[in-house]
């Protein structure tokens, strides 16, 4: 089962970070939560891990249908985006919204689960685009 989707960059982690929220808010989605893993582990833990951010990103209309069909999918909110460091690489993962439709079982969440996952597709589309294009030496 393929849970999400995947964009490889070779730029720095923290313009990624923000062209990711750029991109997302671009389709109808805001960030809600913005967790730094690297810094959050080294406090707790005192792990070090590769810089890795998670952003909790919601669209608040596909939000508010998703929750009138079925309110427990709450515990499935918001889509979570995660912006790696692995090596000279930043890796974007996205979660596929289907997950909400197929965990559930609830047939009525497919229509919001395709929506989000175009919207969440055309983000990730844009965000590989400019990848290609060519930056300042």
């Amino acid at each position: 089962m393929i849970f999400e989707e995947t964009v490889v960059l070779s730029r720095a982690f923290g313009e990624v970070v923000d062209e990711v929220k750029a991109m997302f808010a671009s389709v109808g989605f805001g960030v809600l939560t913005e967790i730094d893993m690297q810094a959050t582990l080294q406090a707790k833990v005192g792990k070090s891990i590769d810089r890795y951010v998670i952003i909790g990103a919601c669209n608040p209309n596909l939000a508010s249908r998703a929750l009138e069909i079925e309110p427990q999918v709450g515990v499935l909110l918001p889509c979570n985006v995660v912006v790696r460091q692995s090596g000279d690489q930043v890796i974007v993962e996205a979660m596929d919204p289907g997950l909400m439709a197929s965990m559930t079982g609830n047939e009525r969440l497919a229509e919001v689960a395709t929506e989000a996952r175009a919207l969440m597709n055309d983000a990730l589309g844009r965000l590989a685009a400019s990848a290609e294009l060519p930056g300042p030496s």
